[in-house]
């Protein structure tokens, strides 16, 4: 790892808390593409009857 010098907590915070949005939109997008897949089932199923 390079030197940081007295800005290395700073960096790391940020690297962490970015780290830690994209995690989050990754599990938000996951959780939206399973809750539509799961829609259009239903209303795929509706339509056959």
């Amino acid at each position: 790892m390079p030197e940081l010098g007295k800005y290395a907590t700073e960096v790391m915070a940020a690297y962490g808390a970015s780290l830690l949005l994209l995690a989050g939109l990754v599990l938000l997008t996951l959780r939206k593409g399973r809750r539509a897949r799961a829609e259009l089932a239903k209303i795929e199923a509706q339509r056959r009857g």
